[in-house]
């Protein structure tokens, strides 16, 4: 395909779509309007509530979760006296679900810390951009030759 044909595709193709760019804005407004509690919103309670589920479930799995632990070890242990296959199996399946337990339980509660985190993250995150902006919009005053002298 030649340089010139190629270029023609291209005419034809934006004559056919006429495609424009458009950027979507918030007027100008002077000295910025930047104040805590603006642009960034984070759902306090939805994460409150998700924490609050995770710790919920952490807590009856700790409990719940081990309530066949000494038993299952025991027939285990008893069954392996008997010569039985299925004591050995038994105590396999026993530290697969222990394992399998911890990993759960080391989840809910890194879930439930983490959305403490990133609450108090947001927030902190919220009042240092307020900050910056404040201090943007004040440095574009001085910067500003209509209210120079």
């Amino acid at each position: 395909m030649a340089w010139d044909e190629w270029e023609q595709l291209k005419s034809e193709a934006a004559r056919k779509h006429d495609t424009h760019m458009r950027l979507n804005q918030l007027p100008d407004s002077p000295g910025g309007s930047a104040e805590p509690g603006g642009d960034l919103k984070v759902g306090f309670k939805d994460l409150a509530a998700i924490g609050d589920d995770a710790f919920k479930l952490w807590d009856h799995l700790g409990k719940d979760g081990k309530h066949a632990d000494a038993s299952t070890t025991k027939a285990a242990g008893d069954l392996k006296a008997q010569g039985f296959k299925l004591g050995p199996a038994l105590d396999t399946t026993q530290r697969q679900w222990a394992s399998q337990l911890k990993t759960l339980l080391d989840a809910c509660a890194q879930i439930s810390n983490h959305m403490d985190f990133t609450e108090k993250a947001h927030k902190g995150d919220e009042h240092y951009i307020y900050g910056q902006l404040s201090s943007i919009s004040t440095l574009d005053k001085g910067f500003d030759e209509r209210t120079r002298p």
